[in-house]
């Protein structure tokens, strides 16, 4: 295929604003310079030429100006309860191609309870969940202790620590009082399945007839065309579990990364593997996603490691030898250059760029 002219598009960490008061983690699922080096050196070793945009207010301009082949998006965004679509829009708006899911499903995936909403609708398994936007809201008969509590906009395991996990009414509403004054925003509380975390990350895009519903018929068969799945992904953290709750916690995701054991193939029955990666097509379908994403789960110890889905991810990390989806793909015998061109040939194919 004939190379491109790649605009890469990303939120540097070290180029987001700090304003008075924001928590330590709040710029935690931005990208550092060497993420954002490693996926320009990978494009650039299947001959594209790559130019390195940041996203933020000067964007609009520069893409007018510069008015590349195709964008290889990963930003984040910095406010806003869409944020993450808010480059995508821009992108639309200008009629410039790009990788990944487009803006209605990053504005649907960064708001959990929504996405919630919509996998109940779908007959999908999530905790049943209840939406604070105060401390002192009534809590849900049905809403069974222990519940789980975080940020509902956020990422990178933002606001979630050993805390998160709440035993008692008194302790959900402290902890749900200082997620509101940390981060301005609803809160989701969510019954707490104890059990393995998993991931299934993917690649491609779904053909028709795919994924939607579960079938009502157990034995009709589950088509999944078009997906590329990669190994799922077991977090264990080992020594670190009793410090962080047994939970995969933002210190965990971010300062404990290179000391953690991320255990791929994880140690799954083909048939449990099966189940995942349907569930993870599934909720791919539905939430409207391109190119890649990746599903986080939860296997329930007290229901025969019933899998729950958490949520999706349309814009997985891409850091080398770190990220649970660049995990995944080496586990599968993809190097990060080959998982990064993947993803820029399932959009160029979309959009007819040979």
């Amino acid at each position: 295929m004939t190379p491109l002219h790649v605009a890469l598009l990303a939120n540097l960490k070290k180029n987001a604003p700090v304003l008075p008061g924001m928590p330590a983690d709040y710029w935690s699922d931005l990208d550092s310079e060497k993420t954002v080096d490693a996926i320009a050196e990978a494009l650039r070793q299947e001959g594209h030429r790559v130019t390195f945009l940041e996203g933020d207010a000067t964007l609009y301009d520069r893409l007018r100006e510069l008015r590349p082949d195709i964008c290889f998006n990963i930003c984040e965004g910095h406010f806003g309860d869409s944020r993450e679509a808010q480059v995508p829009a821009v992108l639309e708006m200008l009629r410039i191609s790009y990788t990944g899911s487009k803006l209605l499903t990053l504005a649907l995936a960064l708001d959990k309870p929504m996405t919630k909403r919509v996998l109940a609708y779908h007959d999908l398994p999530t905790p049943p969940f209840q939406v604070f936007e105060r401390a002192d809201e009534p809590l849900n008969p049905d809403m069974v202790l222990p519940l789980f509590v975080k940020p509902s906009r956020q990422g990178t395991g933002m606001g979630i620590s050993a805390q998160s996990v709440v035993h008692d009414e008194a302790q959900m509403r402290a902890q749900v009082g200082r997620i509101v004054e940390a981060y301005q925003e609803p809160v989701l509380v969510e019954r707490f399945i104890a059990g393995r975390d998993v991931t299934v990350g993917m690649v491609g895009n779904l053909m028709p007839p795919v994924a939607w519903r579960l079938p009502e018929d157990e034995e009709a068969p589950r088509v999944q065309r078009g997906l590329r799945f990669l190994p799922p992904l077991e977090i264990d953290l080992g020594l670190y579990a009793q410090q962080e709750g047994g939970i995969y916690t933002q210190h965990a995701k971010v300062e404990l990364a290179d000391k953690l054991n991320y255990v791929c193939p994880a140690p799954l029955a083909p048939d449990q593997v099966e189940e995942l990666n349907w569930l993870a097509a599934a909720t791919f379908r539905i939430t409207g996603c391109l190119d890649v994403a990746r599903v986080d789960f939860r296997l329930d110890d007290a229901d025969g490691a019933r899998p729950y889905i958490l949520e999706i991810n349309p814009l997985p990390g891409l850091s080398p030898g770190v990220s649970d989806l660049v995990i995944e793909a080496e586990a599968a015998g993809l190097s990060h250059a080959e998982l990064v061109n993947l993803i820029l040939d399932e959009a160029r194919e979309r959009y007819g760029l040979f």
